[in-house]
């Protein structure tokens, strides 16, 4: 076995000259179930895990994955068996826990735009937490609470306007973004809530955002919030766990986040710097747990020469890998079989897909040794491509592997043509 292809991605490598994941080879799992195709790694997933679970060593605190990342049934059972709690956005997401097995008590109801509908269900089934986003927020859960006999247990979250160094699109704790309450409100905030009879105060919450590779915006907006419970619970309003969020980033181009032990090595000395060492903890992780966990494989259909550009076509579009539309993303792409001749020059193509917009692009400038029906694997493809993926241009979403060792299972049948319209009706 050789070395990983990239540092984060210790379960994926060549044997014998072809990709495999775990024990799998990728090129075997793809004859048996078509293209694209989506392969994850539980050992991969249960490391990552495992990083923060040695982080928070002898700490009072709880792991919640952030399921958006990654909502398949089967990648949720797996975190539910580890001991996970989950950190949810949408009612959909909720059911989708509860179908994994996981305990209510232990899921956080995230989310700027919760619906009545929404809070009544969670209170139903008795979630842990609700993470309120805004003063609107407070008064329309206090209201559901009550009409159904409960109180809601809630946490607010702070927009401490920190800078998290990442796309625009990711960044949700600046002035600018649409996320939670500002942080020169947040203590008449908790005073309005802590008076409403409906609304049990547990909590303080954070999130900046996603794909951080720096440490540097954890420890600024740990240093405010930790100012804010200090003047909160000085006007009489108990802070019982503080909930830091997520966002953690993987490496998708070279990139260098912190490993998550390290990172809360150093979140943890300056929490018992400041006197909170024992407070209970909550994060809420997503990407870092699954995103380099997943590999797309995608095989070539035509090979298009051109005056300017040379566009290598594949059967993956932006419906199946939605983040390079979206974001500009980064993700590597190599080869399922690697080349007889590893020496031959290589060409420099546009990776794109079959869908009508110029934006359906995998990757811009990739030096590859390719020709129609070989298969390439997109590495980092974990968080946000299946969770986001849509059936655009009446395409069937992709099937998923999950593999464990040398053993394969298939979690999610690639669509037919019934499931894209199920629901719709001729006149």
């Amino acid at each position: 076995m050789s070395a990983p292809l990239l540092p984060g991605h210790p379960h994926i490598h060549y044997a014998n000259d072809q990709l495999h994941v775990e024990g799998c080879s990728l090129d075997a799992l793809s004859l048996s179930h078509g293209t694209p195709l989506f392969v994850y790694s539980k050992a991969s997933m249960l490391d990552a895990l495992a990083a923060y679970q040695r982080g928070f060593a002898g700490r009072n605190a709880r792991i919640c994955y952030a399921i958006k990342a990654n909502s398949s049934l089967a990648i949720l059972q797996v975190f539910a068996a580890a001991g996970c709690g989950f950190d949810i956005v949408s009612e959909g997401e909720l059911a989708r826990v509860l179908a994994a097995g996981a305990d209510a008590s232990k899921v956080i109801f995230s989310g700027v735009g919760k619906t009545r509908a929404e809070m009544a269900q969670a209170l139903r089934v008795g979630i842990g937490c609700f993470n309120v986003e805004s003063e609107a927020e407070i008064d329309v859960l206090n209201e559901v609470a009550l009409s159904t006999g409960t109180r809601a247990a809630i946490s607010i979250r702070v927009n401490p306007n920190v800078d998290p160094k990442t796309h625009p699109y990711i960044s949700t704790g600046l002035k600018g973004n649409k996320f939670g309450i500002a942080h020169e409100r947040t203590l008449v905030t908790y005073q309005r809530a802590a008076a409403l009879p409906g609304l049990q105060v547990v909590g303080i919450d954070c999130h900046i955002g996603s794909q951080i590779t720096q440490d540097t915006p954890y420890l600024d907006a740990m240093d405010r919030m930790l100012d804010l419970v200090e003047s909160i619970e000085a006007a009489g309003i108990p802070i019982h766990h503080i909930d830091f969020g997520g966002g953690l980033g993987i490496n998708y181009n070279g990139d260098t986040p912190p490993a998550a032990d390290a990172l809360w090595n150093k979140l943890l000395a300056k929490l018992d710097a400041r006197g909170f060492g024992q407070r209970q903890l909550m994060i809420e992780p997503g990407r870092s747990l699954v995103g380099n966990a997943g590999v797309c494989v995608t095989e070539v259909l035509y090979m298009k020469p051109g005056e300017q550009k040379n566009f290598c076509i594949v059967d993956a579009a932006m419906n199946d890998l939605p983040r390079p539309a979206m974001y500009q993303a980064f993700h590597t792409i190599v080869p399922v079989q690697q080349a007889a001749s590893p020496s031959a020059s290589s060409e420099v193509y546009d990776v794109v897909g079959p869908v009508c917009e110029s934006g359906d692009w995998i990757g811009h400038d990739r030096a590859l040794q390719v020709q129609a029906g070989d298969k390439l694997a997109v590495l980092s493809a974990g968080a946000y491509c299946m969770s986001m993926s849509s059936n655009y241009n009446s395409r069937p979403k992709a099937a998923e592997i999950l593999v464990d060792g040398t053993q394969s299972h298939l979690i999610r049948q690639r669509d037919s043509f019934a499931d894209q319209i199920r629901g719709e009706k001729l006149l």
